[in-house]
């Protein structure tokens, strides 16, 4: 009889244990559903924990002689007060870099090197503070163009899409999230895009019009835009799925021959804005306003970090010097071979642009992830790739979808390796240039790899690497729940029921 009691004992105690083992995982499961969740505190809780990280991982540059924040506050000075203006600054930062002849020009003639005039409207908005608080207000401003990207991403995208975006931020630019302007011109096109899926077409090419007059490069979209406006309207001729080389000239003149039927209003519209705040500027510095950033841009030698870098290193063993030299705002590498490198990435840039025109035109991108594939082409294939550029992608991804499983192998590594390269490498306290610290090279090298292999995979669809923007909702975390109370029914006569989702 006590052999007996005892198994009994024994058993109730086993159920009870997996039923409290059981009611732990299913109240974590409660828990990431409400992180999950449109709204509440911990819906927010996520970019709260991301905005003090990124605090801390810009405080090494928020008072660090020749910091990029301290060039805008340069450009915002020398614009509104002339030459003279450079006199205000505090010595916290130099504004050595301008050329002599800005330090001679009258107010309002002064423009920016290598960003578009507007950009000013960013630089100067931080100048309404004392000006040694300058760096912490621009970071306050960058927090809130974050805050607002998490807004957007909760409001329009996928379950799970937020708080995608709040981790892709932290590890992949912890350092200079908020020492750098790129998530304004990176929101703008995120605003773009939603505008357009949500068939608000001029408000797209409006955005897009002011992200173009921030930064050159989302002039790119402009035709993936405009393919998706035409197709909305039924106006752009769709080529048959099956169609070969040999038809295709027969279906490429399909297309044009649709061309008086296609809408060019909002098309006009996006020129007009680029014309009139480009012509704006142009009347104060024609050569600043409409040609300065493109001569910038040409006579540019290839930055250490672009996917030509580790190509003039390696062609440096076999008889082709290299020369490391700090100019344009960035360090790069200067060899022989440098222009042919150039050319070689121009002609990848216009091959795979083509190509990812094609695919949509073909109907096998949407427009986001049309704009995902143009953005990762131009990355892979510039000749200057700087840390911040990542930041143009991560909206774009956490909007798509972009964060099953395939996309963290891939994207994580992409970011923890571009994190170690800016800032942790370039401000280690070895004396030697940059390109020659140890692990400089491979980091980059094998970071670069990362990002063809996932823009060939992007292109080609390997593995459906593009089919994400079904990923979200019950595939991220209440199906989890749902799961789970199908395996433990036995355990359970009835279940904590959700809310509903929103």
């Amino acid at each position: 009889m006590c052999v007996e009691r005892d198994k009994v004992v024994m058993l109730r105690k086993e159920i009870t244990e997996k039923q409290l083992s059981g009611e732990g995982k299913k109240v974590y499961i409660l828990l990431w559903d409400r992180l999950l969740a449109r709204q509440g505190f911990l819906a927010y809780l996520p970019i709260i924990v991301a905005v003090i990280l990124l605090f801390f991982g810009g405080s090494w540059e928020y008072f660090r002689i020749h910091a990029a924040v301290g060039r805008y506050a340069c450009y915002a000075l020398t614009f509104w007060h002339g030459g003279n203006g450079v006199n205000l600054y505090p010595p916290l930062a130099h504004c050595d870099f301008l050329p002599a002849a800005t330090l001679k020009v009258p107010p309002f003639h002064a423009l920016p090197l290598e960003y578009p005039p507007l950009s000013l409207v960013i630089f100067s908005l931080a100048l309404f503070a004392p000006l040694q608080y300058y760096t912490i207000v621009f970071a306050i401003l960058m927090v809130l163009t974050i805050v607002f990207i998490y807004w957007l991403l909760q409001r329009y995208a996928p379950r799970g899409a937020a708080l995608a975006f709040a981790i892709y931020l932290v590890i992949g630019a912890w350092g200079i999230a908020l020492g750098r302007f790129d998530l304004v011109p990176a929101v703008l096109t995120l605003i773009c895009v939603i505008a357009a899926e949500h068939k608000r077409w001029t408000y797209a090419y409006i955005t897009l019009a002011f992200a173009v007059l921030l930064k050159i490069y989302p002039l790119l979209f402009l035709p993936a835009l405009f393919m998706a406006e035409q197709r909305y309207a039924k106006r752009f001729y769709t080529p048959q799925q099956s169609f070969t080389l040999q038809s295709l000239p027969a279906e490429l003149w399909q297309t044009l021959r649709t061309i008086g039927r296609w809408h060019w209003k909002n098309t006009t519209i996006f020129f007009a804005i680029l014309l009139a705040v480009t012509g704006c500027f142009a009347l104060l510095n024609f050569q600043g306003a409409v040609l300065g950033q493109l001569s910038y841009f040409i006579h540019r030698p290839v930055q250490i970090e672009s996917t030509g870098s580790p190509i003039l290193f390696l062609a440096a063993q076999f008889g082709f010097p290299v020369h490391v030299v700090s100019s344009f705002g960035s360090t790069n590498v200067v060899s022989s071979l440098g222009r042919y490198v150039e050319l070689f990435l121009d002609v990848l840039l216009v091959l795979g642009y083509l190509y990812a025109l094609f695919l949509q035109w073909h109907g096998e991108l949407d427009l986001i992830q049309a704009f995902v594939a143009v953005l990762l082409i131009f990355l892979v294939t510039g000749k200057v790739f700087s840390p911040q550029y990542l930041m143009w992608l991560i909206p774009l991804l956490s909007y798509s979808g972009a964060y099953n499983r395939i996309w963290l192998i891939v994207w994580i590594p992409i970011s923890l390796l571009t994190t170690y390269i800016f800032p942790f490498i370039y401000i280690s306290p070895i004396r030697l240039p940059v390109p020659y610290k140890p692990g400089f090279i491979e980091s980059v090298m094998t970071r670069n790899a990362f990002l063809v292999f996932l823009t060939l995979a992007y292109l080609f669809n390997w593995w459906q690497v593009r089919s994400t923007r079904n990923w979200g909702r019950k595939e991220f975390a209440s199906s989890a729940l749902a799961e789970y109370e199908g395996e433990h029914e036995d355990h359970y006569s009835t279940s904590v029921p959700l809310p509903p989702l929103p």
